[in-house]
């Protein structure tokens, strides 16, 4: 039966909350800790208590330059991993207590670096046993642009070539197993420092880009996923076989693009992440399966989000970095 009235939880929850926000846009020191209202479900959403929130570029991007939300005030983050604390009118899918982990709407859904959030219930798949919630935490967003680029849009078959630039960083360190599980031969671009991670992931091949010309290296290659942009999106279209693919996960300013890959009979396009819960549930499978690892370099408590948003904006980091909210 549906639900007619919000399920709430058996004790009374605080009515506020901590959360990451600023005023401004602008460097790490724009965001702060205050205190605000804690969210209600309303209809068709779960409220989660987080436990941990991931951080990825897009949440620096946001803050110096407000991208896709505009102008502060807000509070960023789109992964989520916690456990529902109530429900909304219409949700059935999911009660108190249950452990879930997901992905916020991209982009205007943010709000996960804080102590409560609420989404849509179809946001959300419950959390693998064998996930953290720090690595749950750190999964969803990039797992689920690595799933949408490589299999709603290249449809990655085994046996085929895929070249995935950044293998190292978030996305790239993700797309590089999920290749790996559809049966594709996979080669990463990353620094020499890094090449025993990417091939641990399972790549195939790693290229140095500080040193090597992946124009030279890699050939005949069916799927290229793009985390870059610039030059090195453009020049990736000459690696493609005929009929290959090429998928940025950076979209906007894509008519050069367009237009060489229809000179060399390729095909490009760009995308951005949606919140996908068939996308998490496919992603939760290969995670329980082992299939799909997570590397968390480092964690941060939310209160240090700023600490975080500095390591991040490095370009250095391996993997993802995680704010921790609840033991």
């Amino acid at each position: 039966m549906t639900n007619n009235t919000a399920s709430q939880p058996a004790e009374p929850i605080h009515p506020t909350m901590k959360a990451i926000s600023q005023d401004t846009l602008g460097d790490p020191g724009v965001l702060k800790e205050i205190e605000v209202a804690r969210p209600e479900p309303g209809v068709g959403q779960v409220l989660v208590a987080v436990h941990a929130a991931g951080v990825n570029p897009t949440d620096w991007k946001h803050r110096r330059f407000g991208a896709f939300l505009g102008e502060p005030p807000f509070t960023l983050g789109w992964d989520v991993s916690g456990v529902v604390e109530a429900v909304g009118i219409g949700v059935s899918l999911f009660k108190p207590g249950d452990e879930v982990f997901g992905m916020l709407p991209y982009p205007y859904g943010a709000g996960a670096h804080a102590e409560y959030v609420t989404g849509p219930t179809r946001a959300f798949v419950p959390r693998p046993a064998g996930l953290s919630h720090v690595e749950a935490g750190a999964l969803p967003l990039v797992s689920l642009t690595a799933w949408q680029a490589l299999v709603d849009n290249a449809r990655v078959e085994a046996g085929q070539r895929v070249l995935v630039h950044a293998a190292a960083g978030g996305v790239g360190h993700a797309a590089v197993q999920i290749a790996k599980a559809r049966g594709a031969y996979v080669i990463g671009t990353a620094s020499a420092p890094k090449h025993d991670f990417v091939r641990g992931l399972g790549a195939d091949e790693v290229i140095d880009y500080r040193t090597a010309d992946f124009v030279k290296e890699a050939r005949d290659i069916d799927v290229v996923l793009d985390p870059l942009g610039g030059e090195d999106r453009l020049r990736s279209l000459e690696v493609l076989r005929p009929g290959g693919i090429l998928v940025s996960i950076l979209p906007g300013n894509f008519g050069e693009v367009a237009e060489r890959a229809a000179e060399l009979g390729v095909r490009a396009t760009d995308m951005l992440v949606e919140h996908d819960q068939a996308g998490m549930t496919a992603v939760a499978a290969l995670a329980d399966s082992g299939r799909l690892r997570v590397h968390v370099s480092k964690t941060y408590p939310l209160s240090e989000a700023a600490k975080a948003h500095a390591e991040g904006e490095t370009g250095r980091v391996t993997g993802k970095l995680v704010l921790t909210v609840r033991p």
